[in-house]
């Protein structure tokens, strides 16, 4: 297991690339990790979503990557945050359907039901999503 401290990997977010890269680097460390093909797309397909916000809202921010497995879990922990204005109601943006981009509106909400944790924090300079995803391990 690796600390919070000690990202696998870490990607500075500013273009349509980075997004790929993230996901990319997700899809990797789960796949490392043992999770089925099902639960890496899950996962990659979350880190899409919380990216492509960051340079749509924010312009720019950075995605950490995390192992986070303990003895009975593998677990990947992601910390996605940006230094933008912030969502002003997190209760209304987590609706589906609402968007104040002109979007469907499932990003945030579909995000939070792919994973299995969700937290979102956010004021102007900073929010902050850390999502994850575990499967038991098959302990003897």
């Amino acid at each position: 297991m690796i600390s919070l401290s000690e990202p696998s990997a870490a990607v500075n977010v500013h273009t349509t690339s980075d997004i790929v890269l993230a996901r990319r680097l997700a899809r990797e460390l789960a796949a490392r990790l043992g999770f089925g093909r099902a639960d890496q797309t899950r996962l990659a397909t979350a880190v899409s979503e919380l990216t492509r916000n960051v340079i749509e809202y924010a312009g720019s921010g950075e995605c950490k990557i995390f192992d986070t497995s303990d003895s009975s879990f593998k677990c990947v922990k992601i910390i996605v945050e940006d230094h933008g204005p912030g969502i002003p109601d997190i209760e209304r943006a987590m609706q589906d359907g609402f968007s104040t981009g002109g979007s469907l509106g499932a990003g945030l909400p579909g995000t939070r039901r792919l994973t299995d944790s969700f937290m979102i924090e956010s004021n102007p300079g900073l929010t902050r999503i850390t999502i994850s995803l575990s499967v038991r391990k098959n302990n003897p």
